[in-house]
């Protein structure tokens, strides 16, 4: 069952710009005695096991430095999966009750690639000022700067334990260097595409059919719940990263044998982003682009030909019949 957030800011339905499966890298912090670094990237809110140690002490799902001695305060850098426009954070402090910090802090800069994050020219600005943590809690922050952002660094005062940080936003992408004979996914969220509505994600989210690399397991895909009413399709609907023309599709039932759909079909159509509600609320009039095609067990399907005539869609809908599991969906296409 996916954990939505209940109560949760808007800007949380944005991606999260620090995810581990979208290629975000932590790599360099002060101190992690307690527990890596890396556990801070990765999805979920993390787990307790209560009898679980290791040589160092406790076994922490998250990012745990030693109890300082000495004056200051311990970091964390992450590289971004992504460049991107940063509209919030959740600083999860779960299962940190009596070791979390009291307060973190957020800067941010933009480094040109190959260039070292902790090099001395690098700029950071501040983009979250020195903020209470409360314990075993989702911390929400937002963020209202405009710049374009690739790497993040958190100050925890002075020591302790974050189970995760999310760095919710958009990606960005610089669209004027890509050549219009240039074929590339339209579906990745690395490129900026986005799932922004569907009927069901019981299971696992939707954002996953669009994350970089083949499933990892069953959980990293968009499942639905099984469905018993006669004739049922689920649907999810996908803001392309950029208005185009597709070349081929790629429909991957990657780890799902029992539970894949028997068969699915692909609509689209071409709207402005701030027309999406007429989209969301059912009233928009879609197209025909893949006819419903039979699916098989942990295969990548390939559909070329198959593919009705189109140009420069804005937004796809996927059914899926009568429900199931995707991994990933790939739309291979040029920019228009």
């Amino acid at each position: 069952m996916t954990n939505e957030i209940l109560n949760a800011p808007a800007f949380t339905q944005l991606i999260n710009l620090a995810a581990e499966k979208l290629g975000a890298k932590a790599i360099a912090c002060t101190d992690d005695f307690f527990a890596e670094k890396e556990n801070l990237i990765k999805p979920g809110r993390g787990i307790f096991i209560a009898d679980k140690y290791t040589d160092r002490g406790k076994w922490m799902d998250g990012w745990e430095s030693r109890r300082k001695r000495i004056e200051g305060h311990d970091w964390c850098i992450i590289q971004l999966g992504t460049p991107g426009l940063i509209r919030g954070f959740d600083i999860d402090t779960n299962f940190f009750l009596g070791n979390h910090p009291p307060f973190a802090s957020i800067e941010a800069c933009n480094i040109p690639s190959g260039k070292d994050p902790d090099a001395s020219e690098i700029s950071w600005k501040e983009i979250l000022v020195k903020s209470p943590l409360n314990p075993g809690s989702q911390n929400f922050y937002a963020c209202s700067s405009e710049d374009i952002f690739t790497h993040i660094k958190l100050h925890i005062y002075p020591d302790g334990g974050v189970a995760r940080l999310k760095v919710y936003g958009e990606v960005h992408k610089d669209w004027s260097l890509v050549k219009k004979d240039e074929v590339l996914d339209l579906a990745s969220a690395v490129n900026g595409a986005k799932a922004i509505l569907c009927n069901d994600m019981f299971f696992s989210h939707m954002d996953n059919l669009l994350m970089p690399g083949r499933g990892v397991n069953m959980g990293d895909g968009w499942e639905t719940k099984r469905n018993r009413t006669p004739n049922n399709k689920d649907w999810v609907i996908i803001r392309l990263a950029h208005a185009g023309t597709l070349s081929k599709i790629l429909v991957d039932t990657c780890h799902f044998k029992g539970n894949y759909p028997d068969s699915c079909s692909i609509e689209a159509c071409t709207i402005y982003k701030a027309e999406e509600k007429n989209i969301l609320s059912g009233k928009f009039a879609w197209n025909e682009l893949l006819p419903r095609q039979k699916l098989s067990a942990d295969h990548e399907h390939i559909f070329e030909k198959e593919i009705l005539p189109h140009d420069g869609i804005t937004h796809i809908r996927l059914f899926m019949y009568p429900d199931g599991g995707i991994s990933r969906l790939r739309l291979f296409g040029t920019i228009r």
